[in-house]
């Protein structure tokens, strides 16, 4: 049985740099350098080498920001 779940982007706890992406308005160029200049940061999560973007923190992350 091969279920897909169609999670709205603002109600899913992680996105993918694609949907992070677009849901932020933020280019993927730009979040894979934000990325990779914090790799321990809490809002990324990492499954191997695959990350994903913790919504509710990465708002708050860039909540706090001026400029990105």
């Amino acid at each position: 049985m091969n279920t897909t779940y169609n999670i709205p982007v603002w109600k899913k706890y992680t996105l993918s740099i694609e949907e992070a992406a677009a849901y932020f308005r933020i280019g993927e160029h730009k979040l894979r350098n934000l990325i990779n200049e914090n790799k321990n940061a809490d809002y990324l999560l990492w499954n191997g080498n695959r990350v994903q973007i913790k919504r509710v923190k990465f708002e708050k992350y860039v909540d706090s920001l001026e400029a990105i």
